[in-house]
């Protein structure tokens, strides 16, 4: 008999908010994270925008010495990670029970460049030794093991921006089918740096416009690229009777997950859908629900002209004549890459605790090839019981997450 899971603890660092109550309340207020770069100098670039990270004090959580040699992708992961596990309570289990499931896309492309930069400056004799640890994606799961004392499964999942969404998904499975009883799941990135900017400027897949109201903008006619953004979001999830017994608090359930690979084109998503929706049809069917039952889709929606569209395909093949609630909340976060799908299954676990449909804001041109059901600029109160959180990537990656309002 396969067992339940639920979500205990949360913790997020991102444009928003650098707690899950601040994302709580910049989510319900329609707050727009994107501001003018300030990691470096944007002279040379066609992109001026993004959504930084802001005012975040490192210092409450890790000394500068603790954090000295990790990349910023890994800092924002071990602080989203200790805010999950404070939350959760779960310092005093069995780690041996517990694992780690942690994506991102990217990694520590900061560390990468810095070292490049030492390297053709001053030669190979003078590059770091922590440059290797520093740089490798799957050391933001090692640190938080090591932090935390965690011995179960610990893995990092990479596929481009479905890598968080995947880990919650993988996490569940693991945990329904009893490899662990508790696993901190989500994603980190942190690429607004010269060569993550000048890299996706040079595939104009970037956003170029100067008005941080009318950048990241999903479904809206006039869009015309994702804004890049940064931060970690961890969720803690756990088995059912592990919670009640040690009086957890419980956020909602984790019912679904599906996964698809359009095997169609290295960046360009299939042009009808059909395996996003299929993504889709499998979570449901994961789930035991009906695509009737769905209430509410937190949507990839990245703002570029290709997603948006064909997601917009994929979601009434999958609903048919029924129009669940659409939102994009990338308007507020812009794209975090591998660590969207943490932040939005944050964001979708709190619209079911609080029965609220988070907006799309900024939106102001309907585009007719997004036939769906927007909540368009500001949120609004409804029932919710089932949410289903979307994130595709890169090499044809899809991913579907459903989570289910919580009832004892």
């Amino acid at each position: 008999m396969k067992r339940r899971v639920v979500i205990t603890g949360m913790g997020a660092v991102t444009p928003i908010g650098n707690t899950v109550e601040e994302v709580k309340k910049a989510i319900h207020e329609g707050v727009c994270g994107i501001r003018e770069i300030t990691a470096f100098e944007t002279t040379d670039y066609r992109v001026k925008l993004a959504a930084e990270v802001k005012d975040l004090s490192t210092e409450q959580y890790y000394t500068p010495r603790e954090l000295k040699f990790n990349d910023r992708f890994t800092q924002f992961a071990r602080i989203a990670a200790k805010q999950a596990m404070n939350d959760a309570n779960l310092e005093e289990c069995n780690k041996d029970r517990v694992g780690i499931i942690l994506g991102s896309g990217i990694g520590g492309l900061s560390s990468i460049e810095n070292a490049t930069k030492t390297l053709c400056d001053r030669g190979p004799t003078r590059v770091s030794p922590y440059f290797i640890p520093m740089s490798l994606i799957n050391l933001a799961a090692g640190e938080i093991a090591i932090d935390h004392q965690i011995h179960g499964e610990v893995q990092c999942i990479v596929t481009a921006c479905s890598s968080a969404t995947d880990s919650i998904g993988l996490a569940f499975q693991r945990i329904r089918d009893g490899y662990e009883d508790a696993i901190l799941a989500g994603g980190c990135e942190a690429s607004i740096t010269p060569v993550g900017i000048g890299g996706f400027m040079a595939m104009r897949a970037l956003c170029e416009s100067t008005d941080p109201k009318r950048a990241s903008i999903p479904f809206d006619k006039e869009r015309n690229g994702f804004v890049m953004g940064e931060g970690a979001g961890v969720l803690v999830l756990e088995e059912l009777e592990s919670a009640k017994k040690r009086g957890a608090k419980i956020y909602g359930e984790v019912v679904g997950y599906g996964n698809t690979c359009d095997a169609n084109h290295i960046t360009a998503p299939a042009a009808e859908g059909e395996f996003a929706t299929k993504a889709m049809c499998k979570a449901i069917a994961d789930a035991g629900i009906k695509p009737s039952d769905i209430n509410y889709v937190n949507a990839h929606g990245t703002s570029t002209n290709l997603n948006d569209k064909t997601e917009s395909k994929a979601m009434n093949n999958c609903f048919g004549e029924h129009k669940p609630y659409v939102s994009s909340t990338k308007s507020m976060t812009g794209h975090l890459l591998g660590a969207s799908g943490a932040i939005e299954g944050i964001i979708s676990v709190l619209a079911l605790e609080e029965q609220f449909v988070p907006p799309t804001i900024n939106h102001q041109i309907i585009d007719e090839e997004c036939d769906v059901n927007l909540v368009l600029n500001k949120g609004i109160e409804s029932e919710l019981n089932y949410v289903m959180s979307n994130s595709f990537g890169f090499g044809g990656h899809n991913a579907s997450i459903i989570f289910k309002r919580w009832e004892d």
